[in-house]
């Protein structure tokens, strides 16, 4: 059930990797005496993660796109509420299962067949990173005072893959960091507007339009869904008896409150410069905050910013690519040498687009990735109705790495539902690469990610439920909580 009572376990909560720079663990199950931390740790880092620019960029599109800055901003709350909801139940299920989030949906998919949604996954963390390193790469510029942009975005991937390369703890510090710049920059912004601009005068200045208002509520819902496939890479170095239900608020807090904060601050921004802040985004930010000092750390803040959710991608896209690769060479962990070299490649590619990409190609490849957002509804409400109404959180986790043991190579009828899933939203999108006839009619609203989750879970609960085979209790590895010395308790 959602969220179950069950009896916390007694367990060794030693700190990891002690002595070890690097981070050691790829997709196999996190060892009991590895585990450590708090579900605080989680709003830290996803708070971070959300204030940065692009999350201002996504809340200025619903303004520019014709909606009053006041329904705008009551539009992606809701958004961001109904999208945390979905990111933070898959980041409960990090501490229970202590494996990277998409390990986990072998169990719907299979073992091979779970590959198919990763590689659109891959595809999409990739676009993200591409574009959030140019975005970076301006505000390395700025500070470092050079024109070239090749430099900015260079230095800034760089330091992606030195950060995603050392791992879970270094990622977790820089969330810290961001969390506590970001409020402070975040603040001083929001006062530099009010201060600069008559805000008063374009919030409620039109009229309730009901297009544009759902465009507000799916730019926050679709920002939060695109979490889902990594976040509980980044809860399950918790203790194993963390409570779900802290994990779960903690993750939605710092997701929605950071999100919410920056795509706010971008509705008003657009209604008192409208789309003169689209075409100099990191310039405006720097000119609103004045001195140049003062934009000189507001452009740290840009930077920081956006090397907490370019770290996320960077290591989210490590952890797919693996999961891919591994399904079908039956490994279940690689060397530090291999797995530095995924996150590197990844990187690079990224910082290659980021280089190689006019304005224009990089527009349009980000609305490719933005359709893209079609894949994560299904895979999303596949994944949650297992483990919370047909698993009821209880996984054979020894049979996710082997393709002949419970779940198999490929389970069609999860991956028939997940493709109905995303042909049902072709008639809703509202994308520059398509818009849909369903979508003319309702004026041009995008309502696909709706349609998406509620077709896949109306088809895919009744038929998982005559079909799927859980386990009738949690199986774990049989090593899963021994201590560094060999010592220690076997589960059942």
């Amino acid at each position: 059930m959602l969220f179950s009572r069950r009896k916390a376990e007694t367990v060794p909560h030693n700190e990891p990797d002690a002595g070890h720079t690097i981070e050691r663990r790829t997709i196999e199950v996190i060892p009991d005496a590895e585990r450590h931390g708090t579900p605080r740790s989680q709003f830290t880092l996803w708070f971070g993660a959300n204030m940065q620019i692009t999350a201002i960029v996504d809340g200025a599109l619903a303004v520019v796109f014709g909606a009053d800055a006041l329904w705008a901003i009551i539009g992606l709350l809701i958004g961001n509420v109904l999208g945390g909801i979905v990111m933070a139940l898959h980041s409960a299920q990090g501490p229970r299962l202590g494996l990277p989030q998409m390990i986990s949906s072998r169990a719907q998919f299979g073992v091979l067949g779970a590959v198919i949604p990763l590689l659109l996954v891959v595809v999409m963390y990739l676009g993200f990173a591409a574009t959030g390193t140019v975005l970076a790469g301006q505000a390395v510029n700025k500070i470092l005072h050079i024109d070239n942009a090749t430099v900015g975005i260079v230095v800034f991937g760089a330091l992606t893959a030195i950060v995603a390369v050392t791992g879970y703890r270094l990622i977790h510090v820089v969330g810290r960091i961001a969390t506590v710049i970001g409020i402070l920059g975040f603040t001083y912004l929001t006062i530099r507007l009010f201060v600069e601009y008559d805000v008063s005068a374009v919030v409620g200045a039109k009229s309730f339009d009901a297009v544009t208002f759902v465009l507000a509520v799916s730019l926050g819902a679709g920002w939060q869904l695109t979490f889902g496939p990594y976040v509980a890479d980044y809860s399950r170095y918790l203790p194993r008896s963390t409570s779900e239900r802290a994990t779960f608020w903690a993750t939605f807090a710092g997701s929605v409150v950071g999100s919410q904060w920056a795509m706010s601050l971008g509705a008003l921004v657009a209604a008192v410069a409208g789309k003169k802040f689209l075409g100099n985004q990191v310039g405006f930010i720097g000119d609103l905050a004045g001195p140049a000092t003062l934009a000189l750390l507001i452009y740290l803040v840009i930077v920081v910013g956006k090397l907490t959710i370019n770290c996320l991608n960077a290591y989210g896209g490590f952890m797919s690519m693996l999961t891919s690769v591994t399904a079908f060479t039956g490994r279940s962990r690689i060397g530090t040498a291999a797995r530095t070299a995924y996150i590197v490649g990844f990187t690079a590619v990224s910082v290659l687009i980021a280089l190689a990409a006019s304005a224009d190609f990089l527009d349009n490849f980000k609305n490719f990735v933005l359709v893209l957002l079609t894949v994560f509804t299904p895979w999303s409400a596949i994944n949650l109705i297992d483990y919370y109404l047909i698993s009821r959180e209880r996984f054979d986790i020894p049979a996710l790495y082997d393709p002949n043991a419970r779940y198999g190579r490929w389970n069609y009828i999860a991956l028939a539902c997940y493709v109905v899933g995303i042909l049902a939203q072709i008639p809703f999108l509202a994308q520059k690469l398509y818009t849909g006839p369903v979508t003319d009619l309702l004026g041009g609203a995008d309502i696909s990610w709706i349609v998406g989750i509620v077709v896949t879970a109306a088809i895919y609960y009744p038929l998982a439920r005559r079909t799927a085979n859980p386990p009738a209790r949690m199986i774990y590895p049989a090593d899963l909580t021994e201590s560094p010395a060999g010592a220690g308790i076997r589960l059942r």
